[in-house]
């Protein structure tokens, strides 16, 4: 995946998978926007705050006003980032072996190739 503006391999993590994002809707690479796409998902998952962690009350209880009831995220360090670039990685990696046993050699390619997208941005 090239780009008109390559971002620097010291750029953050989820920087660099944007850009390549962009760079492979562009290039019309399926299967490299469908990794990209369901990586920066789970990152943003990732820092989704526990609803847990979040107070439960009365509803009269409740913050009045635009914003009021916002929860801040949770901020992920770039090893957070990574651990999760990674994980996408491996579970791509295990699915593609499970589906080439079963038969499925041209799904298992897909996800070796989706893997390996991923694993050019590390």
């Amino acid at each position: 995946m090239t780009s008109d503006h390559p971002v620097p391999s010291e750029a953050p993590l989820r920087e660099r998978l944007r850009a390549a994002l962009k760079a492979a809707m562009k290039a019309r690479d399926r299967g490299a926007v469908s990794a990209l796409r369901s990586t920066l998902g789970a990152i943003d998952n990732a820092e989704a705050v526990d609803i847990g962690a979040v107070k439960a009350g009365a509803l009269e209880d409740s913050p009045v006003g635009l914003g009021a009831a916002e929860v801040r995220r949770r901020d992920l360090t770039e090893a957070d980032v990574e651990d999760i670039v990674r994980r996408e990685i491996e579970e791509r990696r295990t699915a593609a072996a499970e589906y080439v046993r079963a038969g499925a050699v041209e799904r298992g390619d897909q996800l070796i190739a989706e893997a390996d997208a991923l694993t050019a941005l590390l």
